[in-house]
């Protein structure tokens, strides 16, 4: 089981201003585990991204820290469970 988030941009026109700190942030993230995939759709502005964790604990973790989160440039759905299959 894995765990997604989806993310709906609150405030477009900081974006740029908060992307640097929310960038540090994902790859420390990251590189500490946890978090398996996390990107933007085709327009984030309208569309929004998601993020993949292999835990709820991490998600949760993952959301209270993230600027996007604190700074309000963006509103994180609940999080869900998804039970993925892979055929790679």
């Amino acid at each position: 089981m894995e765990f997604v988030v989806f993310y709906a941009t609150k405030d477009p026109s900081r974006l740029r201003e908060v992307y640097p700190c929310h960038h540090a942030y994902v790859e420390q993230f990251a590189h500490n585990g946890g978090l398996l995939a996390i990107g933007t759709f085709d327009d984030p502005v309208a569309n929004g991204s998601m993020a993949v964790f292999e835990s709820r604990e991490r998600a949760v973790e993952f959301l209270a820290h993230d600027p996007f989160v604190t700074e309000s440039v963006v509103n994180p759905s609940d999080i869900r469970e998804w039970n993925v299959q892979t055929f790679r």
